[in-house]
Formats: C-alpha cells, structure tokens, sequence
C-alpha cells in the first residue's frame, strides 16, 4: 500500500490517509481480509503523530471499510457491490453538477453540455 501525503494541499493528514485507503478498497487494491499497517508503523512510514493514524482508522471504521480485531490488528472488511456502485454514482453526480454550474457560467446551453458530454463519453476506453 502506498499512501502519499502533503503537508501543502490543505486536506488534514488523516483525511488524505483515509481517503487513499478507501480508494484502494473500492478500487480493488485492498480486498477484504487484507492487513493494513499497525496504526505505529503507518505512523512511523508517514513520518506522522500516532493521534494522526488513529484518527485515520477510526473514520475508516465507522465508515464500514476496516474492522479492528483487538490484538491481531486492523482488516479491510468486505464492501458490498451496491455500496460501491452508489459511491461511485454520487461521485458522477456531484461532478455532473459541477460540469453544468461551470457550463452555465461559459454559457453553454442544455445540448452543449449534451454534446460535451457523450464526446467525452466515446473517448473513455
């Protein structure tokens, strides 16, 4: 697992964390029952604060991608396809909604973006 954090990006440390690791969950990367680093040697990688890993994995948890097993460490749990899939559509959603607010502010109408939008579409193997 490779997990690459900026000091200079504006997102907390625990943020990048969590989210290069979920991404490698939903990406396949990391599938269920893999080990992830103890939260020190994670610590001790990133060259960050123990509290920054903690929190890392506490999120990860809540949010259903990790389970902690208390003296054994800490595993990718199974993630249901449906999840996945609806990650994945919020995501296309919220960056849709994005495309026509910045669309409209170029002026483009309804079918531009129709257009823009299946050429687009065409290209991605």
């Amino acid at each position: 697992m490779n997990i690459v954090i900026s000091n200079q990006s504006g997102v907390p440390i625990y943020e990048q964390i969590k989210e290069q690791i979920k991404a490698s969950v939903l990406a396949g990367v990391l599938v269920e029952n893999d080990p992830l680093p103890s939260l020190r040697q994670l610590a001790r990688d990133l060259q960050v604060s123990l509290i920054t890993t903690t929190r890392a994995y506490s999120e990860l948890e809540l949010e259903g991608f990790v389970r902690t097993m208390p003296g054994k460490g800490v595993y990718v749990k199974k993630i249901n396809d449906a999840f996945v899939r609806d990650r994945y559509r919020k995501e296309a959603e919220d960056a849709l909604t994005a495309a026509v607010r910045h669309g409209k502010l170029a002026g483009l109408s309804p079918d531009d973006l129709h257009t823009m939008l299946d050429t687009i579409e065409r290209t991605i193997k």
